[in-house]
């Protein structure tokens, strides 16, 4: 892509490779690619989201938001930061995809961040990335407890995740 197109091309641009993509893409890879800085990308993403194109910003990268497939469900959690990707990891080994994490704040009411995982490579980049940038996970806001929103492909991996962090002590109940 030369250098010095206009806006609204480059902006069409963005959203061709962000609908071909198989997963998120940088900014820095959308910079790349259109021969523009990191910074105009970002305002590009902005001025998309403000005309209504549904881009999802996540850990790895910006994608088209497309619906998914599958059972949508919710799971609550309680456990220590450092069983974070074990607890994960079972989701995604069940072939759920973890689409986000939310904690009820007691000051700023529910507070969620977008994840997208589904598989244990996504879990170990996320979980490196948190240790990384020294970045505590949403669940130290509210003392372990936490809810995922899961996309899994039917009932029956539902339960086994259900099951599977019950045998290891995640899944919160109101005796807890």
């Amino acid at each position: 892509m030369k250098a010095g197109i206009s806006g609204e091309k480059r902006r069409g641009e963005i959203l061709k490779l962000l609908s071909a993509a198989s997963g998120p893409v940088s900014a820095a890879v959308l910079a790349e690619k259109l021969s523009v800085s990191r910074q105009i990308i970002v305002g590009d993403i902005s001025l998309l989201r403000a005309g209504g194109e549904n881009i999802l910003s996540t850990p790895r990268g910006y994608l088209m938001e497309r619906p998914s497939a599958g059972l949508i469900k919710t799971v609550v959690c309680l456990h220590r930061g450092e069983d974070m990707e074990k607890e994960l990891n079972i989701m995604v080994d069940n072939g759920c995809q973890v689409l986000d994490v939310v904690v009820d704040h007691p000051i700023y009411g529910q507070l969620s961040g977008r994840l997208l995982l589904s598989t244990r490579s996504d879990v170990e980049k996320f979980v490196c990335d948190v240790a990384g940038k020294q970045a505590p996970p949403l669940s130290s806001l509210t003392g372990g407890i936490h809810i995922h929103t899961l996309s899994c492909p039917d009932l029956a991996s539902y339960d086994r995740v259900l099951r599977q962090l019950e045998q290891a002590g995640f899944l919160y109940t109101k005796n807890d």
